[in-house]
């Protein structure tokens, strides 16, 4: 059973869109937030890395911010 996924973006952030991609290519169901347009996820984003960086991807408990393929597979369990 996979962890609930939730990755914090922007539209215009390039890592964002490899993430989306690396989920979408491995089948991963996730939650997307924009965090250019929605102010109350962009505070909920800092609350919980202390930065303003994209990605932040939340699997489970755990919190990476930036794009790590290798890194996510490993927490999902799945091959990168």
């Amino acid at each position: 059973m996979q962890s609930h996924v939730t990755i914090y973006s922007t539209p215009t952030c390039h890592f964002c869109q490899m993430a989306k991609e690396f989920f979408a290519e491995k089948g991963v169901e996730y939650t997307a937030y924009d965090v250019a347009s929605d102010a109350e996820k962009r505070t909920e984003m800092i609350n919980l890395t202390g930065q303003l960086g994209v990605p932040v991807i939340q699997i489970g408990q755990d919190i990476m911010v930036g794009f790590d393929r290798e890194k996510i597979a490993a927490k999902l369990g799945i091959a990168a």
